[in-house]
């Protein structure tokens, strides 16, 4: 039942200690938990308090240590806004959202606010500042300052939703990843269940559990933007992201200052297209993983086919679960954890290596590294607890559609794109039935052409294994204003990975001049 979109990575370390920042970001008094959800039509006017920052450089600047950009003159603050439950009763009871702002030392001509997400949905605006602050080119960083939100439902406050307890999560890792045989099915049909189930029950009502959608974040935004003392919104949206920056565009054109939407997640795709697009990718993910191990000159640790290398471990895991040389360590490493694992390090090509060593290392008996890259990904923690991640996720992805899909279809599209994507289609089909018990509102995404906005920088990545390339084209089209930026790169996400891409993108940020239409940036 895995179902992330996507999500840019962040730097791995900052993960675990998250909480942290966040408890301290906190503001008092009681967090409320949502009763009613909005409608996609006529959004409300409710007015935003200017944001009250507080000092946070002790709660951040430990997380920092050894980290490449550590050494850069950043000050963080934190501080938390209120938004309304519902905005169709934008005067009721309010929900606290927390904040993180980086400013560079060296901030010169300020021009306001630069607000990121880094998808998910379910990953943390506040870790993404964090990261975001070490790596963006500096140039940026001293026009604007940096800017992360977690969103409603996202994070560790008392505000965000939480209902799948660890030792499910722990189950949901573990369970078969690419489910054929009707009991595997079966088994898969039920973890689904038994999600939706535990969440209504803590969610009382569907209103509760449908507050948690785009829509309502992308309101959040302007209330974001309002609180920050920006006339319009500057606003960099990775993977999901773009769903939520595009969505925004769609609610408050005249607010756009500029949106840079990188990995774009297709805006026409319906959930079958999508799950079947997100297979094919990853696939193609795979074979450039795998072509790129086998022509480095030391040779590959995999063999010459690391994709028989791949099946093969995934079957000696089946038949006999992988240990882990970590001490203390009891968890064995299922065929769920291998394929995770891989589906980690297809993110960013400099996990590439890390995997190909850590499937050798597997194969000889030690999951170590497999569960690094594993945990990682679902957002587990080293005590054995988990973030959010995963209970926003499908909270936020099943709030934003209302398609369902059947047992009896899953089963046929399982048995079809298994044939068809063997690493990663019946996973993909599976993932089809999440949202079908799940007992929550509904607030489709809205179509998004934002007609009247400023230039939207739309930006994909030819060999993206998480939001494929098509996506980006047709946010790009269905825009009225978009402006489509192609990289000819692998890998999730594109900005600030590569010279042609950052100076375009830094540009059109800094200076409101985005590039040529359809421009395309070598790898």
């Amino acid at each position: 039942m895995r179902q992330h979109r996507g999500r840019r990575a962040v730097v791995p370390s900052l993960i675990a200690a998250l909480s942290l920042v966040v408890a301290g970001c906190t503001s008092s008094g009681d967090d409320p938990e949502p009763e009613a959800t909005a409608t996609p039509t006529a959004p409300a006017e409710p007015t935003a308090e200017p944001i009250e920052w507080e000092d946070c450089n002790e709660l951040v600047r430990p997380l920092l240590e050894g980290q490449p950009g550590s050494e850069r003159p950043l000050d963080f603050e934190c501080g938390s806004v209120n938004v309304p439950i519902s905005y169709d009763a934008p005067d009721s009871d309010r929900l606290p959202l927390v904040m993180l702002r980086a400013v560079h030392g060296a901030q010169t001509d300020r021009i306001g606010s630069l607000v990121v997400n880094p998808g998910g949905p379910g990953a943390s605006g506040l870790d993404a500042a964090i990261a975001l602050a070490l790596t963006m080119p500096e140039n940026v960083l001293q026009r604007f300052d940096l800017v992360g939100f977690d969103p409603r439902g996202v994070g560790s406050t008392e505000s965000a939703i939480d209902c799948i307890p660890a030792e499910l999560k722990d189950r949901i890792v573990a369970a078969e990843p690419q489910p054929t045989t009707a009991e595997q099915l079966d088994e898969a049909f039920a973890l689904a269940d038994e999600v939706a189930e535990g969440c209504a029950e803590r969610y009382e009502s569907p209103e509760a559990l449908g507050a948690f959608n785009t829509v309502d974040t992308a309101r959040d935004m302007d209330l974001i933007r309002q609180a920050l003392g920006d006339e319009q919104l500057t606003y960099l949206g990775y993977s999901y992201g773009t769903t939520l920056g595009s969505t925004y565009a769609e609610l408050f054109p005249d607010r756009v200052r500029a949106l840079v939407l990188d990995a774009a997640v297709d805006p026409d795709g319906d959930p079958r297209a999508d799950a079947e697009a997100s297979a094919a990718a990853f696939e193609a993910g795979f074979d450039a993983f795998a072509q790129n191990c086998t022509s480095l000159i030391a040779g590959c640790p995999l063999g010459p086919d690391p994709r028989l290398f791949v099946e093969d471990l995934l079957l000696q895991a089946s038949e006999a679960p992988i240990p882990s040389a970590q001490p203390d360590e009891t968890r064995l490493a299922t065929p769920g954890v291998v394929q995770l694992a891989v589906q980690a390090a297809l993110y960013d090509t400099g996990s590439w290596p890390q995997l190909s060593q850590a499937l050798a290392a597997a194969r000889l008996g030690d999951s170590a590294g497999l569960f690094s890259l594993a945990d990682s990904y679902s957002g587990r923690l080293a005590d054995g607890e988990y973030t959010n991640l995963l209970d926003a996720n499908v909270a936020i992805n099943c709030a934003d559609t209302d398609e369902t899909y059947e047992a009896d279809e899953v089963r046929a599209l399982a048995a079809e794109w298994d044939a068809t994507y063997p690493l990663f289609g019946a996973g993909a089909a599976v993932s089809l039935y999440t949202c079908t018990p799940w007992e929550a509102e509904r607030t489709p995404l809205p179509e998004r052409d934002a007609e009247g906005s400023a230039p939207i920088l739309v930006v994909g990545t030819e060999g993206d294994p998480v939001t494929p390339l098509p996506g980006a084209v047709e946010l790009a089209e269905d825009l009225a204003s978009g402006v489509l930026l192609t990289w000819q790169g692998q890998g999730h996400t594109a900005y600030p990975k590569t010279p042609c891409v950052t100076d375009a993108v830094n540009q059109y940020l800094i200076d409101l001049v985005p590039p040529m239409d359809g421009l395309t940036c070598p790898a």
